[in-house]
């Protein structure tokens, strides 16, 4: 299977610049959500004062991003992983397969040269 042409086929080709745009609005989904916790987490927290509540929420933020970068990394390179397993499993099969239909087409060609020469022989 060549790089790319594993993508569905109801979706339409996808342009580099709406990959782009789409990572981008979920990388800032993904902060709103987090500053959303830690804003949270802060209120719970009154005696803090509002120095300590911005540094505590930017911490939160900063931590959570770099969960979220790990988790997708590692999500990236096991897809990267099962995409190269089933492509070597789609090409042995495939191989199989070619060799299947190779030696039953002989058999094929085989027979009706039996069949032929057998017509022959006894036409005589």
């Amino acid at each position: 299977m060549r790089r790319g042409s594993h993508k569905a086929s109801h979706v339409g080709p996808r342009q580099p610049l709406a990959d782009e745009a789409e990572g981008y609005l979920l990388a800032h989904a993904h902060r709103d959500q987090a500053r959303r916790e830690a804003e949270e987490l802060c209120a719970r927290m009154p005696w803090l004062t509002t120095t300590q509540a911005e540094e505590l929420t930017g911490h939160y933020v900063r931590r959570r991003l770099d969960v979220t970068r790990q988790l997708l990394h590692s999500t990236v390179r096991r897809a990267e992983e099962l995409r190269q397993e089933y492509e070597s499993r789609y090409a042995a099969l495939r191989h199989t397969l070619l060799r299947r239909h190779a030696a039953c087409a002989c058999a094929v060609l085989a027979c009706a040269g039996g069949v032929s020469a057998l017509t022959v022989l006894l036409t005589r």
